[in-house]
């Protein structure tokens, strides 16, 4: 949905034009997936894909939300009301970012906002993130808060860390706000310091397709909030402050040491060696051999479905046919237990890796994947 029409839907729903428009994109992450809790490094881009904002301020401490998106008339809240997990519904992403901004100790006094997204939700390309970073935006925009991208996606994450109660990581939230059109990000998720990377496959001749799955997960579910604690207890076995600390050298001997914590021996390997092939990644972009990053995308789905558990049929199935069809690498994305996959392929083999995912899907009985090619964009901004 376009600017102009969140805005006309904003004025149709308050009976006044609003102070703008912002928009935020959903994300792609290319390489490092659930390392961002462990200090680690990650490479997303941003998705063409955003949610749209339409929002003005109110001084009476009210705060009002409405989503083209869902069903329902305008959510009502006041401000000084918004409590951590009080909300389990769509509105807690929004309202979290009014609550941690003014935890913070900046005095946002209300707001009129009117939604609207084209992120697919559930699909693992941080629908939630964008929500959270076009409304932090745009607040921050108006109430003159003065916030940088990276500041904004840290008081995001606190949002839906401690107010919607889902343990993510800060990748999400700071793909959203810091992406180039062109790029993907390299982020220490350590100091927050980013690296933009040149990635313009349509230049070399290579696309980067996205084959949402359909079957849709939830990061506030126990599986994910599973993994992050097992993650923190191989840490504290190993006496480090987090899984990043141990180099890829020491993988072996840091293993030995867990002895028979089998479950927390996957959960350290996956992260050590993810990271590792994260810094691959951005040594092979940066050198010009951007086919070569295949194999590794490949690498890193094994390592997923193997040491974390966190695949699921229709995922591997994707990978496994993608492949099979003459696909460069493939893999999971996002959170896992459904969710999406990419596929990196040569321009001219992508109608025929896409026909071979499609009737693979048909032939299992499951439901027919949504595949469309991922763009890497430009982050947040005021559009209008």
């Amino acid at each position: 949905m376009g600017a102009q029409q969140v805005r006309d839907g904003f004025e149709k729903l308050y009976g006044a034009a609003p102070e703008g428009v912002w928009a935020a994109p959903g994300r792609v992450n290319l390489i490092g997936e659930h390392t961002d809790y462990n200090d680690g490094f990650v490479m997303p881009f941003a998705l063409p894909h955003t949610a749209v904002a339409a929002v003005s301020r109110r001084t009476d401490g009210v705060l009002r939300l409405h989503s083209a998106d869902v069903e329902g008339g305008v959510v009502e809240l006041r401000v000084e009301d918004l409590a951590p997990e009080s909300d389990k519904n769509w509105t807690a992403y929004p309202s979290g970012v009014v609550w941690a901004l003014r935890e913070a100790g900046h005095q946002v006094t209300g707001a009129d906002i009117h939604l609207a997204s084209t992120v697919p939700s559930g699909a693992g390309l941080s629908s939630s993130a964008a929500l959270e970073v076009v409304v932090a935006l745009a607040l921050n925009d108006l109430y003159e808060l003065g916030l940088k991208g990276w500041q904004l996606a840290r008081l995001c994450q606190r949002a839906e860390n401690v107010y919607v109660g889902a343990p993510v990581g800060i990748m999400d939230q700071t793909a959203s706000a810091c992406c180039e059109t062109g790029h993907a990000l390299f982020l220490d998720t350590r100091d927050l310091s980013q690296r933009q990377i040149p990635f313009d496959l349509a230049a070399e001749g290579m696309r980067l397709l996205v084959v949402d799955t359909q079957v849709k997960h939830s990061h506030s579910e126990g599986e994910y909030g599973k993994r992050r604690a097992g993650c923190e207890k191989g840490a504290a076995l190993l006496g480090v402050d987090a899984l990043r600390d141990i180099p890829y050298a020491d993988l072996d001997a840091a293993l030995a040491r867990l002895g028979d914590e089998e479950e927390v021996r996957r959960l350290v390997r996956h992260i050590v060696t993810e990271n590792e092939r994260v810094e691959r990644v951005v040594s092979l972009l940066e050198s010009g051999e951007t086919r070569a990053i295949g194999p590794v995308l490949v690498e890193g789905h094994a390592s997923l479905r193997d040491d974390f558990r966190i695949s699921c049929p229709e995922l591997d199935l994707v990978v496994d046919t993608a492949l099979t069809a003459g696909a460069l690498g493939a893999r999971m994305t996002g959170g896992g237990f459904g969710g999406s996959a990419i596929v990196l392929a040569e321009e001219p083999d992508v109608d025929a890796i896409t026909k071979a995912v499609t009737e693979a899907f048909a032939t299992e009985g499951f439901t027919a994947p949504r595949v469309f090619e991922a763009v890497p964009s430009a982050g947040a901004s005021r559009v209008h």
